[in-house]
């Protein structure tokens, strides 16, 4: 077979386990999943009821061109429709660029640790990839500025980061986007941002309008309740979603995804009372880091990405028996540390229990 060089000895993308293996592993009856950053209190009621009433024929294509779910976001946004770019979950924006993009002889920058598909599909294009040190969990802007040259292609910016949780202000990131070149894409993965509460940020839209060559990247999987769905989406100047829609895949989106989409996005009530319950969350996990003094980075997500002074591996596996799956920071660059999703507040309170538990059998504290 005449594989494509690049790709020999790459792994593929390694999720968090699934509930029902860890079930069948331990014999647990439940077991809670807050690995994957998934919203614990599900999709709008909104959305549940149609799905009761759904009568769509599924031996039909969808719309390709996804025309309600598009007018549907662009009304919410106040952009025009030419500015969408719609894929199955972000992963296929991320795809799509890279594609269009990168290849040998160009190289593309990203903050490490970060979310690692940046790299992975750089890395099947045969670009070379620069990883740019996080500092404090937070994107090095300088460093990944410093990095730039003539042969960059594209830059990742993910705000807030992930696995950190740290978003970057807005007068952090107009200082950064001031120094890229206006033939360097710069993409700002903004998966979470429907959580984010920190003073510093603002509204992002209106970078794309002075800055021609940022790319905004946001998602239904996270604080929409809908991840099973696969709806991501881009948004940013006609020219560059123009250059980049004939690589998307034809069909990419469902009708039924496309349809839940835009109902989900109708219920902004909802958002707004998920984002409220993951600060109180978020409370339970920053004392119980500040009571036990272990390193947390300050998060504007549905997570958490803290320092145990354990092994992280031998903490997921030891909470995994106790039916609770996490993420490993080994999984995620970052050694000693464990990222946790933001449950509802008894999870919550479960979880730390027991954790509590494990840390004082690897002598973490008394």
């Amino acid at each position: 077979m005449k594989w494509k060089q690049q790709i020999h000895g790459m792994k593929a993308y390694q999720p968090g386990k699934p509930i029902a293996e860890v079930q069948r592993e331990f014999g647990l009856k439940e077991v809670i999943k807050l690995a994957s950053n998934e919203n614990p209190f599900g999709c709008s009621p909104k959305v549940t009821a149609y799905l009761k009433d759904d009568a769509t024929n599924h031996a039909i294509y969808p719309d390709g061109y996804a025309q309600n779910l598009r007018t549907a976001v662009a009304d919410h946004l106040g952009v025009k429709e030419t500015q969408l770019l719609f894929g199955n979950g972000s992963d296929d924006i991320i795809t799509m660029i890279t594609r269009a993009l990168l290849y040998p002889g160009v190289n593309t920058i990203m903050a490490d640790p970060s979310f690692s598909q940046y790299w992975h599909n750089a890395e099947i294009e045969g670009a070379e990839i620069r990883k740019i040190p996080c500092i404090e969990g937070a994107h090095d802007l300088d460093a990944m500025a410093a990095a730039i040259d003539d042969k960059t292609s594209v830059v990742w910016v993910c705000s807030p980061n992930n696995p950190t949780g740290v978003v970057i202000p807005d007068a952090d990131l107009r200082a950064f986007l001031n120094k890229v070149p206006s033939d360097v894409l710069v993409i700002l993965d903004e998966a979470y941002l429907e959580y984010v509460t920190h003073p510093g940020h603002k509204e992002t839209l209106p970078l794309i309008n002075e800055y021609p060559n940022v790319l905004l990247m946001r998602t239904f999987s996270k604080a929409y309740g809908l991840a099973s769905f696969r709806v991501g989406y881009a948004i940013g100047q006609p020219e560059i979603i123009a250059k980049l829609d004939p690589v998307r895949a034809p069909f990419n989106n469902t009708i039924l995804s496309q349809s839940v989409a835009a109902i989900a996005l109708s219920d902004q009530d909802y958002i707004k009372a998920c984002r409220e319950a993951n600060e109180k969350g978020k409370k339970q996990y920053v004392e119980f880091c500040e009571k036990h003094n272990l390193n947390y980075y300050p998060s504007d997500t549905n997570f958490i990405f803290f320092n145990t002074r354990a092994d992280s591996d031998v903490v997921f596996n030891e909470l995994m028996k106790r039916g609770f799956i996490i993420r490993s920071g080994n999984a995620l660059g970052a050694p000693g540390f464990i990222r946790i999703t933001i449950g509802t507040e008894a999870q919550n309170a479960a979880l730390l229990s027991h954790l509590e538990e494990v840390l004082k059998e690897q002598g973490v504290f008394a």
